[in-house]
């Protein structure tokens, strides 16, 4: 995948985490694409390492959106658990 796609990866699957797991986080455009594509790494790692089923590289590849969808949700939920009164 090149670097757009995982930019594009990135904000759907930020966008999904967020609406699955609404509520106040940091948003915006760049707020949500930023934790997708760190939650993409994340969920991508966390597969890899201890699911041992590494992400395929593909884009239309299921496995690579439940990583990078997973990951996301756990960067919000650490994100909230961490600063979940910052914003009130």
């Amino acid at each position: 995948m090149t670097v757009i796609s995982w930019i594009i990866l990135g904000l759907l699957a930020g966008a999904i985490a967020k609406f699955l797991l609404p509520g106040r986080d940091p948003g915006g455009l760049i707020g949500t694409t930023l934790i997708g594509i760190t939650g993409a790494f994340i969920g991508g790692w966390i597969s890899a390492r201890w699911l041992d089923h590494p992400v395929s590289k593909d884009f239309y590849d299921g496995t690579t959106w439940a990583a990078a969808i997973g990951g996301s949700l756990v960067l919000l939920i650490a994100y909230r658990l961490l600063f979940g009164n910052s914003r009130d």
